[in-house]
């Protein structure tokens, strides 16, 4: 029985580093995360990449464990929230891609301007969700938390156990690419940095058309489906 309940936190491991690492794909994310944070101290950026990696872990075992039951207590739809999160990703690229460049005067008035309240309110929104954490990642939680269900209870906290050590290892990595992402722009220098950084918010909004896109398409199909249905019953009944 032992072995049985280490092979299924193995699995269940597995699954959610294999699932939902390339999707939350922190080294994709933390270069926008530099730039919203542009004129931050390092200690601040620090404090910020600590919460971003706490938050995104409590809203991805949220979701993995109890997110099927509060759309369903709304009467929410999987596409509904693809939409509206998509929606916000895309509005938050936007910004990012139409943003100006700094300068070293207006850095200073942004270092005096980024306290560390400042940093508290960003560090959920939008600095979790939906840049670090979005849509998409919480619809596969979602998804994967209903995979985790197993007949015996014991089975299921076992599998339980093994997604939340996968989410904390990500939450890890997460903090080490916002905590250490500026040494690798350093690296590239100020035009490299600035064409990396608008290429990954042009990706991002490319991302969050893509997500709206999924989510009308599987309401399309869902109409379509009642629309079939309800014809089905039309000619049956005449």
């Amino acid at each position: 029985m032992t072995l049985a309940l280490l092979l299924a936190v193995a699995k269940s491991f597995l699954l959610v580093l294999a699932t939902m690492l390339p999707i939350l794909n922190p080294a994709a994310t933390a270069p926008i995360f530099l730039s919203m944070t542009e004129g931050a101290s390092p200690t601040t950026r620090t404090l910020l990449a600590r919460r971003i990696a706490r938050n995104m872990f409590w809203l991805m075992t949220g979701s993995m464990l109890v997110g099927s039951y509060v759309l369903d207590f709304f009467g929410i739809s999987l596409p509904i929230v693809r939409i509206g999160g998509g929606l916000i990703l895309a509005s938050v690229a936007w910004r990012l891609l139409g943003a100006t460049p700094t300068t070293p005067d207006s850095r200073a008035s942004l270092a005096e301007a980024f306290t560390s309240d400042h940093a508290h309110r960003q560090a959920f929104y939008p600095l979790t969700f939906p840049i670090s954490c979005g849509p998409a990642s919480i619809a596969v939680a979602i998804t994967v938390g209903v995979s985790l269900h197993d007949g015996e209870l014991v089975v299921s906290l076992a599998r339980m156990g093994g997604a939340l050590l996968a989410l904390a290892l990500i939450g890890v990595l997460l903090y080490l690419a916002f905590r250490y992402g500026e040494h690798f722009l350093r690296l590239i220098g100020d035009a490299g940095t600035a064409v990396f950084l608008r290429l990954t918010a042009f990706i991002l909004l490319c991302l969050g058309v893509q997500i709206v896109w999924e989510g009308v398409r599987e309401l399309l199909l869902e109409l379509n489906a009642v629309s079939t249905h309800l014809a089905t019953l039309v000619s049956a009944g005449t």
